[in-house]
């Protein structure tokens, strides 16, 4: 399947979803994120995409939000699709669902991006730290972070 039949096909598949160009490689879409595990659950399972792999998942940090990237690929097919998510907001709505039942994958990859951003996973069967102690404050990868111990002021 070219990008183009892709994104013909999942178009109509949630309403809103926002398509980005940021690479000429991979169709980019941008879910709602009340509608992130329904999208990605038909990727996964519809015959025509089969998006069985999860083999990135990655946070970034923006003004006003914090966005996670998925990015996926079909073991059969051999189409591959990125897709974004992003929170309420940067603080006490920073939550997505988890989609470590739907890819084991994701389990280790949302734990790093909770330590390291501050994503909640609502659903995540062990959302703790992966990298940093339970008593550090802060996440070292969100661009207001400041630590004076180690120097790291943004």
């Amino acid at each position: 399947m070219t990008n183009e039949e892709l994104k013909a096909l999942i178009q109509d598949w949630v309403p809103d979803l926002e398509f980005t160009e940021d690479s000429k490689e991979f169709v980019t879409v941008v879910v709602p994120r009340g509608s992130l595990r329904d999208f990605l659950r038909k990727l996964k399972t519809d015959e025509r995409t089969r998006l069985d792999y999860l083999f990135c998942l990655t946070g970034v940090d923006y003004p006003d939000y914090l966005e996670v990237v998925y990015h996926l690929e079909s073991t059969t097919l051999h189409h591959r699709l990125v897709v974004k998510a992003r929170t309420q907001d940067r603080a006490d709505h920073a939550v997505l669902d988890t989609v470590s039942d739907l890819y084991r994958t994701a389990e280790f990859h949302e734990r790093e991006v909770y330590d390291l951003l501050g994503v909640r996973f609502t659903g995540h069967p062990d959302l703790r730290r992966l990298f940093l102690t339970d008593d550090w404050v802060g996440h070292p990868l969100r661009k207001d972070y400041t630590d004076e111990a180690n120097i790291i002021n943004r």
